[in-house]
């Protein structure tokens, strides 16, 4: 892949902690679909995606099928320039790791402020999770009345980032007390105690790609844009 000029960093050095996951789905209507019931995916919208995803500067190489169960595997420096797109039918995704960020930022939360203004009638859920010694995380739920929930921050410290209301998404999408038991989610825990990706999956229910080895992503070798670039290399190399 034709290196990318924004990096200071050589290809091959070690990243410093791990992204167990950087995904952000856009269910647009009919929210009721299934992801057994889902069209493969379409490499050509999955590349225009990923080529008009506000992170990704230039798309410079397909590199092909992944299964979307796939977990990111993060070890050189190279591998922050693959980004997973995936369009079935209804239900667009994207695994980046340009979404990571350890609380200096919210991109989640910019991104999926974007999506929204392109995908009104959607529903936006994103989670992200890296381990630098400590996982950090962040999660978000847009739903298309505008009812939102987002959260960032150190599970086990603080500041916490909190906005939008996660009892009102919980009403919005029907959500029930003993639903919320099942997966030991109390929203009236303290932030940092509370499985928040588990929470906001329920936006997408059974219509989650990425449990999923039987639906496919496009890879592709990418240019992110030059500031998330210099937000990454600050995050997984030390003294940049």
């Amino acid at each position: 892949m034709t290196d990318n000029t924004f990096w200071t960093s050589p290809a091959d050095r070690m990243v410093r902690g791990s992204g167990a996951r950087h995904d952000i789905t856009v269910l647009q209507p009919p929210f009721t679909v299934t992801a057994r019931s889902l069209p493969p995916n379409d490499p050509a919208v999955a590349r225009r995606f990923a080529e008009a995803f506000p992170t990704v500067d230039a798309v410079l190489e397909d590199l092909g099928l992944r299964p979307a169960s796939e977990s990111p595997e993060l070890a050189t420096r190279a591998d922050l320039d693959v980004v997973r797109a995936g369009v079935w039918g209804n239900v667009l995704g994207i695994s980046d790791p340009a979404l990571v960020d350890n609380g200096n930022d919210t991109p989640l939360f910019h991104e999926a402020k974007k999506l929204r203004e392109r995908f009104p009638d959607a529903r936006i859920v994103g989670r992200v999770e890296v381990d630098c010694g400590e996982d950090h995380t962040e999660d978000i739920v847009w739903l298309p009345d505008g009812t939102m929930f987002h959260a960032s921050g150190w599970p086990t410290g603080e500041p916490w980032e909190l906005s939008g209301d996660p009892h009102a998404v919980a009403a919005a999408l029907g959500v029930t007390a003993l639903e919320l038991e099942d997966i030991d989610v109390d929203l009236d825990a303290e932030p940092g105690e509370v499985e928040w990706a588990d929470f906001v999956s329920l936006a997408l229910g059974e219509a989650d790609p990425w449990p999923w080895p039987h639906l496919e992503t496009s890879a592709f070798g990418v240019r992110h844009t030059r500031s998330r670039t210099r937000a990454m290399e600050e995050l997984y190399f030390l003294g940049g």
